[in-house]
């Protein structure tokens, strides 16, 4: 991929854009966050006229669709509570279970953290707007927890019923290098020479107007 990387100036409350040209793309246009950056790609040939409405078009199109994505969960500790009682019935015969799950203020280090003792589960708040798919990773980890209480083989075996596991612990590790706060992912995840757009939670057009998400 032949790509150049260019910065859009938006006004402060817009979250910040990068542009990424590429010649391998003819008409599509797609856009999917990367840390606290929204990263735009198109076609090399497009104009700036053409690129500043695919940028505003394509934000708009991310906005709706992690609308859509997030999970029900993240209204309130009840809502939390609720999708662990699910998943735990989903992935665990119901076996693992809570006492309460509460969101937090954003801890220096972790995602989340379990009480084994008390059957507490603490959920950063940082985690309020990650898709769904990927808070349900937290929390079946959490909830794997109640049944193991250390990261052995006995415990991974648990948390890997959880079919997106690899893939969210991508997403968290890749979410928490680009904002920085050093959180790491509990999987070491091998390197990939996909283009980032192929598999990252994100929307996707022709530049025609026709939608792909």
């Amino acid at each position: 991929m032949v790509a150049v990387a260019e910065s859009c100036g938006t006004p402060a409350a817009e979250p910040r854009v990068e542009v990424r040209r590429s010649r391998r793309r003819s008409r599509t246009v797609s856009a999917y966050r990367e840390g606290d950056t929204v990263v735009v790609l198109i076609p090399a040939r497009m104009t700036r006229a053409e690129e500043e409405h695919w940028v505003a078009e394509m934000l708009r199109r991310l906005q709706r669709s992690e609308t859509r994505r997030r999970s029900p969960a993240r209204a309130s500790d009840a809502a939390l509570l609720a999708r662990c009682r699910e998943l735990s019935q989903r992935h665990f015969r119901g076996r693992a279970v809570p006492r309460s799950v509460r969101w937090v203020p954003p801890m220096r280090t972790r995602w989340a953290s379990c009480t084994p003792a008390d059957r507490t589960i603490r959920v950063s708040e940082r985690l309020r707007n990650v898709p769904a798919w990927v808070l349900d990773y937290v929390l079946v980890h959490e909830l794997a927890h109640l049944l193991v209480p250390g990261h052995g083989p006995d415990f991974w075996a648990l948390v890997h019923d959880y079919p997106r596991t690899e893939r969210a612990i991508g997403y968290l590790e890749g979410l928490s290098a680009a904002a920085g706060w050093g959180i790491g992912g509990d999987v070491e995840n091998g390197p990939d020479d996909a283009d980032p757009a192929e598999d990252a939670p994100g929307v996707a057009a022709c530049a025609d107007g026709t939608a792909e998400d």
